[in-house]
């Protein structure tokens, strides 16, 4: 992952409502876009807006249904911004023990 790539995932996620939107997928496989607009109580455009940021981020993808969306994280890409981090916190590079971070 490069630096811009980083500062832009980063960028988006301090958005509180989109840290939201991920989280709440993050908790099934798979969610429709109704039932994010229920948890959240946004509208659909401003639902639409926030999915669109994340899944040209690569953070969820969507699989169209009809005229709903249904979402799914990509765990390995959540997972690359956290071995970027975990990547600056080590002290030593080939020492992965050298991290303190869970």
């Amino acid at each position: 992952m490069s630096n811009e790539e980083f500062l832009k995932i980063t960028k988006a996620l301090g958005d509180s409502t989109r840290l939201k939107i991920l989280q709440i997928i993050s908790r099934r496989n798979s969610i429709c876009a109704c039932n994010i607009l229920e948890e959240l109580h946004i509208t659909q455009g401003t639902l639409s807006h926030h999915m669109k940021v994340l899944a040209d981020l690569k953070l969820v993808e969507v699989e169209r249904d009809g005229r709903w969306c249904h979402y799914t994280l990509k765990r390995e890409n959540i997972c690359a911004v956290v071995a970027f981090i975990k990547d600056i916190c080590l002290e030593k590079k080939d020492d992965i023990k050298a991290c303190s971070c869970k």
